[in-house]
């Protein structure tokens, strides 16, 4: 009987965690403690991320977990850091020579985005929150409490 506890204590963890992956699809991105499934969006991002890939039109949700400084060399850029219901960070770049600063901005917020995703180690990098003034490449923008920045 101790033998068979053994075995079975030696396969618990192999077996939670295929129930995990077969039942939620469990990955080692840090996920938050409340129960939710991820967005279409969060499943791109995730892939592109995992995939390394950039140049990738993507839009989104997420929580602003950090304010940064403006980015002032060359075109000025506001910046934040948002985190995703699936626990990946973004780096929001967004152009103010192009669009409006989004004003009011502050930690716990939620803001919504449409741009395009840039892969780094960190998580990724949105930009072309904006218009182009070109109108070679698509639409982007910022969403806050109701307005829209692009």
């Amino acid at each position: 009987m101790a033998s068979l506890t053994i075995v079975v204590m030696r396969y618990v963890p192999f077996i939670l965690g295929l129930l995990c992956a077969v039942s939620v699809g469990c990955s080692s991105a840090p996920v938050s403690t409340s129960t939710q499934t991820l967005s279409g969006s969060d499943e791109a991002l995730a892939r592109a991320f995992e995939q390394q890939t950039s140049n990738v039109q993507v839009e989104g949700q997420g929580i602003v977990r950090r304010l940064l400084s403006d980015d002032n060399d060359g075109s000025r850029h506001q910046r934040f850091v948002l985190a995703l219901s699936s626990g990946q960070t973004l780096l929001i770049a967004h152009n103010i020579d192009m669009a409006p600063r989004v004003v009011g901005l502050r930690e716990g917020d939620i803001v919504s985005f449409s741009g395009e995703y840039g892969w780094t180690a960190e998580g990724g990098v949105i930009h072309w929150t904006h218009r182009d003034p070109g109108k070679r490449h698509p639409p982007g923008w910022l969403r806050h409490n109701g307005e829209v920045y692009q």
